[in-house]
């Protein structure tokens, strides 16, 4: 979410995005401010050299953080200067460094579906066939309606709802949905009330809306705040000590995008995805997250845009060489990528919110990665 007028045309960078992932699907380098060397990663060792260049040219402005994982360990970690927000509300010039928590935006709907695959494993949440507008028993008027009562918590999983939404509109007019959303009385009724434009795992629309009731759900069945939740059971085993859930205008944590993180403990996500869920000391033995989630969630179940099919609020891919990767992507040029058959994870943190150049930039990156494999 942002307070700018610049209008978001989300086909546009989803469509482009997925292009230039493929491209980007490999990396590793050399360090900057802090980080770790490439030698022995088999990667070019000028990588990190690239990016300055990169970012005192213009090519990459506003490159925040990017942070490389190979086989487990981290290859490149590199930091700048830049202009910040935090959704939405400027933060100035900000000297970025291993510490420094960063707005993820939407890639905060990718952790919302890691989280929600846990609390259902402990029985905190309804199961995938349940009815939406029954996990929202309040609402009782809305369940009246035959055609509402079935769509279902897979499909606000898999953004299928079938639900009138538009974010393609500029945040700063009313009329984007999840402004209005966040403008309503209730954010809940305001989703769940929409017209039904569709036939409920028909067609995929981008849906903050879709999220946040998801995130309630996990809320309420844990009987704790959603950054509770996630510092408990998901960033606490990972040794993630450091994270922020930015509050929507209802008090509750704008679970779409409002999460801020440090580069490296966004990787470690990544890791955590491309380990399927296995962590060490994640559980007496058990997966972290149930790796039967994490199949489920980068299972493509429905076309999102061209070069993209979407699972359970994850983006999957290939390369152009047929290799599956996973996606996290955030307005301003934030991604979070996993490409399994590298055994690569990389983290990129950008500033370019309000830039109609955001897709390049952080597209500019992703080919500097690529080019680095050896």
């Amino acid at each position: 979410m942002t307070n700018n007028g610049f209008r978001t045309d989300r086909r546009r960078w989803l469509q482009t995005g997925a292009a230039l992932a493929a491209l980007g699907c490999t990396a590793c380098a050399s360090v900057g401010q802090g980080g770790a060397s490439s030698t022995g990663t088999g990667l070019a060792e000028d990588l990190g050299e690239r990016l300055d260049q990169g970012v005192q040219s213009g090519e990459l402005a506003n490159l925040h953080a990017v942070v490389v994982m190979r086989h487990g360990r981290l290859a490149l970690e590199r930091y700048f200067e830049g202009e910040d927000e935090r959704w939405g509300e400027p933060l100035g010039k900000v000297a970025f460094n291993a510490d420094s928590l960063h707005d993820v935006r939407s890639v905060s709907k990718s952790v919302v579906g890691l989280l929600y695959g846990m609390a259902l494993a402990e029985g905190k949440v309804p199961a995938l066939d349940t009815p939406l507008v029954q996990a929202f028993p309040a609402y009782s008027d809305l369940a009246a309606d035959e055609r509402r009562r079935g769509i279902l918590i897979s499909h606000a999983l898999g953004m299928t709802m079938g639900l009138q939404w538009d974010e393609d509109l500029p945040y700063s007019d009313p009329r984007n949905s999840e402004i209005a959303m966040e403008r309503s009385s209730d954010r809940y009724r305001y989703v769940l009330e929409q017209p039904i434009v569709a036939p409920p795992g028909e067609r995929w629309c981008y849906s903050g809306g879709a999220t946040a009731l998801l995130g309630h759900l996990i809320a309420q069945g844990s009987g704790m705040p959603l950054l509770d939740y996630a510092r408990h059971k998901l960033f606490a085993p990972l040794g993630i000590d450091k994270a922020e859930w930015t509050p929507g205008t209802n008090g509750e944590a704008a679970a779409a995008s409002g999460l801020r993180l440090r580069a490296r403990d966004l990787a470690r996500i990544g890791q955590l995805v491309l380990q399927q869920g296995e962590w060490p000391g994640g559980g007496q033995g058990r997966a972290l997250v149930p790796r039967h989630w994490i199949v489920q969630s980068i299972q493509p179940r429905v076309d999102a845009w061209p070069g993209l099919r979407y699972g359970y609020h994850w983006y999957v891919g290939q390369t152009r060489a047929g290799l599956a990767y996973y996606m996290a992507i955030g307005l301003g040029g934030q991604r979070l990528v996993v490409v399994p058959q590298y055994s690569l994870v990389y983290a990129i943190f950008m500033g370019n919110y309000d830039s109609p150049q955001q897709v390049q930039r952080v597209g500019a990156v992703q080919g500097l990665i690529a080019a680095a494999l050896r």
